[in-house]
């Protein structure tokens, strides 16, 4: 196992290039299934999170291969069934996609219950629902192994009960090839799933409305193998944004879609963060002392969860109280007892925290509870006065691209060491 060693104190200053989604990726990798043929996916993030992916398909009888500059071959013809054997799916949330999948093209599939990050309990409810809609029969055995089948899959008209993304994108990956019309409502709206959605059409898929509350989807006959490019990842832009506001520094972000960056541009400019766009980048910059906000997590178009962590960190340094209202997650401030162990005041609840500015963070041990807990830790080191060392790294390595070397091209002074114990 590594660990990462942070001197804090320098501010970050010079350009990143922000890589493919993470959370496009995971979706669209197992979409590949669904036709019978070669697909070329682009700007794919080397991340363990797409690893891991490659080896279940490989192990599915697929053909995939790591093409140059982040891109991917992924060729299902060969595959027969979508029944996975072992364990990988039990390292990361995404692996239900391949129970939509499985049963659109096969109409059944089977895999262990995911895995992923621990942040409170994350049902599959609304992914049952959506696959019985369609026709399907599911079963989960005591051991935890999900089984979905059906004779056939009739379009139908689902109502998700909470706006659920993972729900959204499975009722699409089963919907393709279901008969008639299959009619999602109160869906998620994140950009992931418009990408989804499009990589779905580009293979021959009829589905509209993608990124509304309302998705159509009409069945069709066969998909075919497409090339495609993922959309920047939104998540790792708003961490570099919060890293460059945390360290006082000056950054450009590169590779971007602001569009998708406007819940986090707006409280960075709030809190008094200079912010300049340019088409598809954006330059961050410290102009003056901090203001603290309140935040609310929310669904796309809100606030984005997977950015609390790192904006709380931030927040933390900032005269005066601010408050944090996880609207999305059901248990995502358990780094808060690792931030504290920086001198961090920060009282809280599973879904409030309540911060009191402090000076300034000191250097410690800590370990990343979860993926962008992860980050979080990262950005209170690069804050931080003294060293900081992180171990659990191998929740970051999931879902940010050499993070390390991105950090010290801004000049941080970070680096990756074995961790003796």
């Amino acid at each position: 196992m590594s660990k990462f060693v942070i001197e804090g104190g320098t501010r970050l200053k010079g350009k990143v290039d922000i890589g493919g989604f993470k959370n496009a990726a995971v979706a669209i990798i197992p979409a590949a299934l669904l036709c019978t043929g070669k697909c070329i996916i682009q700007n794919v993030p080397k991340i363990e999170d797409v690893n891991v992916f490659m080896d279940i398909l490989d192990e599915l009888g697929a053909k995939t291969s790591f093409l140059n500059d982040n891109s991917i071959s992924i060729d299902t013809t060969d595959v027969k069934e979508c029944y996975l054997k072992n364990g990988l799916s039990k390292k990361m949330r995404a692996s239900y996609y391949l129970l939509g999948a499985g049963l659109g093209r096969f109409k059944k599939a089977s895999s262990l219950l995911p895995g992923g990050c621990d942040i409170g309990a994350r049902p599959i409810d609304q992914h049952i629902k959506g696959f019985e809609a369609l026709g399907a029969t599911v079963d989960i055995t005591p051991e935890g192994r999900v089984n979905v089948q059906a004779e056939k899959l009739v379009g139908n008209k689902i109502y998700l009960d909470v706006v659920s993304v993972g729900a959204t994108i499975n009722i699409m990956l089963a919907a393709v090839y279901a008969e008639g019309r299959t009619i999602i409502e109160n869906a998620a709206k994140e950009p992931h799933i418009v990408d989804t959605a499009n990589f779905l059409n580009s293979m021959g898929a009829d589905i509209k409305g993608a990124g509304t509350d309302v998705i159509r989807i009409n069945g069709v006959k066969n998909l075919i193998g497409c090339e495609y490019r993922v959309i920047p990842d939104q998540i790792e832009a708003g961490t570099y944004m919060i890293a460059a506001a945390a360290t006082k520094g000056d950054i450009i972000i590169d590779d971007i879609i602001p569009k998708h960056l406007e819940p986090v541009t707006a409280k960075l400019k709030e809190m008094g963060v200079g912010i300049e766009e340019y088409g598809d980048s954006m330059r961050v910059f410290y102009e003056h002392e901090l203001t603290p906000v309140n935040i609310q997590t929310l669904p796309y178009p809100g606030f984005p969860t997977d950015l609390q962590q790192p904006m709380t960190v931030l927040l933390s340094t900032l005269s005066g109280e601010s408050t944090v209202v996880e609207g999305v997650s059901e248990d995502r401030f358990k780094y808060v007892n690792e931030i504290r162990k920086m001198g961090a005041n920060i009282e809280f609840t599973k879904k409030h925290a309540k911060i009191s500015g402090i000076n300034h963070l000191s250097g410690t041990m800590v370990q990343a509870t979860d993926l962008r807990a992860g980050a979080a830790l990262i950005i209170a080191g690069l804050m931080a006065e003294g060293i900081t060392e992180i171990t659990g790294i191998q929740h970051i390595d999931r879902g940010y691209e050499h993070i390390e070397n991105k950090f010290m091209n801004l000049g941080a002074k970070i680096k990756r060491v074995k961790d003796e114990e």
